[in-house]
């Protein structure tokens, strides 16, 4: 793959405080597209990695490794018309990898300008029903039941 192509792998974190208040974050030139944080694997990064630098990058948050959950789940679905451009040519699905990252509490963050609007924590109800990708609605949810179960 060209450096100038995303790679059609990425990771989906899912942050959230003990009590299930879920962080979510509105895109850049799409108002109303809330989202957990998002983005591909740059190089050969392990996911583990993606999934770290993705949430400094998009929330000034600096977790540490061990903090972070992968739950060893992944989806594959079609990229969106809109956003094809940004793989290689022939490239119509992506892989997406799910973590999720526990803060102590509702923490400010620190959003990146041209990645995002707006940020806010959400009861995961509220959460799940706002995002509006599907996968992002079905982590948020088999987070709550993870939780709950434990």
């Amino acid at each position: 793959m060209s450096p100038a192509f995303k790679q059609p792998v990425s990771v989906l974190v899912v942050i959230h405080t003990p009590q299930l208040e879920v962080l979510l974050l509105e895109r850049a030139g799409s108002p109303g597209l809330w989202q957990s944080v998002t983005g591909s694997r740059e190089g050969d990064e392990a996911l583990v990695a993606t999934a770290l630098r993705e949430v400094a990058e998009e929330t000034g948050i600096r977790a540490a490794p061990e903090t972070l959950a992968d739950w060893q789940l992944a989806n594959r679905f079609p990229i969106l018309p809109r956003w094809r451009g940004r793989y290689a040519p022939g490239v119509t699905h992506n892989t997406e990898h799910l973590f999720s990252l526990c803060v102590p509490g509702i923490v400010p963050v620190r959003i990146a300008p041209d990645e995002h609007t707006a940020a806010g924590w959400l009861p995961w109800q509220e959460a799940a029903a706002k995002v509006f990708s599907w996968t992002n609605r079905d982590a948020i949810r088999l987070l709550a039941r993870r939780l709950s179960a434990a």
